[in-house]
């Protein structure tokens, strides 16, 4: 899950206090070209103000259009946008692409807010699990989710929909650098979650100042100490930039005890090698633990600048979360990622 799709459910419970009836779309399954993949969501109420995305803006019109011209009053609905070549056009979907999509019109009661309460708590990490919705009668609940890994939806043999939810994507940035600031905001404009850890009061006053903090949380947490915390989910990167040992060795040292999908760290081959020896010696981390860290860290798209290697950093980030394979560069040639 991205962490648009918390900030979905966030503001749900916000309307849910306030609110009798909301309408909840989750994307169901995509053909062709889809900027939001299976399991996007967005809610939206009847006065046409919504959060979330579906398409990144073309089906999101007609969908908001429809809403406010009465439709989607049954408790489910599906649709598919895109379907025939005119309204693919009419909604300029790209590459031809179809978009099917659960409509979900929700009354606000009790049932509901503890819905939408635990939905948050899992894309928080607390758990993983299953949103089960009749697409016939519109009820709904949640199971555990006891074999991960699966599709983000499917169907079963009575044809209720199974939605799996789970963790929002995180980036733990292991203290700022010039980088770590380019990171932060490629990984936002990607829908991840945030967070910049660094004790350093200048750091993150000048991290602040230079436009990086939108959106994003700043700790004022040695970041070994913060990930120590139970900061770390299964959806979780964790990026060292620093080039300081005594803040990205501790990072590091933490974080291959954690879930995290992706542990990072920048410097060049030969940095790496005796960071790796330094982590065996006096970290204690044995060779399994050392070969989850990305060090070097970064794809190889000849990076010479902070943001062109901030760029690499958070790619490899997603070739490492999408199962991708990847190449760095040789350590033979001149300015690199890693340097």
């Amino acid at each position: 899950m991205r962490h648009l799709d918390l900030q979905v459910v966030q503001q749900a419970r916000q309307w849910a206090a306030s609110e009798s009836v909301m309408w909840l779309c989750t994307v169901l399954g995509t053909w062709g070209s889809s900027p939001r993949a299976p399991g996007s969501m967005l809610v939206a109420l009847s006065d046409g103000r919504y959060i979330g995305s579906l398409s990144g803006g073309c089906v999101e019109e007609a969908f908001i259009e429809s809403l406010r011209d009465g439709a989607f009053e049954r408790p489910a609905t599906i649709i598919r946008y895109g379907e025939s070549q005119e309204q693919s056009q009419r909604l300029q979907l790209p590459c031809g692409g179809i978009l099917e999509v659960l409509i979900e019109r929700l009354e606000v009661n009790d049932e509901l807010c503890v819905h939408l309460e635990v939905l948050e708590a899992t894309l928080l990490g607390q758990k993983r699990l299953i949103r089960r919705v009749d697409p016939h009668s519109g009820r709904y609940r949640v199971i555990l989710d006891e074999a991960p890994g699966g599709p983000a939806v499917s169907r079963d043999d009575e044809q209720r929909l199974n939605i799996r939810i789970g963790p929002a994507l995180r980036l733990i940035l292991a203290g700022i650098s010039p980088v770590a600031g380019f990171c932060a905001r490629f990984a936002r404009s990607l829908g991840y979650e945030v967070i910049v850890c660094d004790p350093r009061d200048d750091e993150r006053h000048a991290f602040i100042a230079a436009g990086h903090g939108e959106g994003i949380e700043v700790q004022a947490a040695l970041p070994a100490l913060f990930i120590a915390s139970g900061a770390c989910h299964e959806s979780t990167a964790v990026v060292a930039l620093t080039h300081d040992p005594r803040i990205d060795d501790p990072a590091m040292i933490e974080a291959v005890r954690t879930p995290a999908f992706y542990i990072g760290v920048m410097g060049s081959q030969r940095t790496s090698a005796r960071r790796a020896e330094r982590l065996k010696r006096s970290g204690g981390l044995n060779d399994a633990q050392i070969a989850r860290l990305h060090m070097p860290i970064g794809m190889d798209l000849g990076s010479k600048t902070p943001a062109e290697i901030a760029l690499a950093v958070v790619a490899d980030v997603m070739r490492v979360h999408n199962g991708r394979a990847g190449s760095y560069r040789d350590e033979a040639q001149p300015v690199s990622v890693h340097a």
